[in-house]
């Protein structure tokens, strides 16, 4: 995959948040505990539209539960 350079700037505190995660971490880049930081909020978005579609889903959703292959003779 390519990479895409960018530009930020930063307060001395996220900085240093940055810098001890990826010395505790043995992380060899700053941009590798971003990208990691990222794909951490992507996972908190995807929880989060799981959650809230299996609350809208509802016990609709519970009798589909046993559909599927648990009936098929393999």
């Amino acid at each position: 995959m390519r990479a895409e350079k960018l530009s930020i700037s930063l307060t001395s505190e996220p900085v240093a948040l940055i810098e001890a995660y990826r010395a505790a971490h043995s992380i060899k880049s700053r941009s590798r505990v971003i990208k990691l930081a990222l794909c951490r909020l992507r996972e908190e978005d995807l929880e989060s539209a799981y959650r809230k579609a299996s609350a809208e889903a509802g016990l609709e959703w519970d009798v589909t539960t046993g559909d599927g292959l648990a009936d098929e003779a393999w």
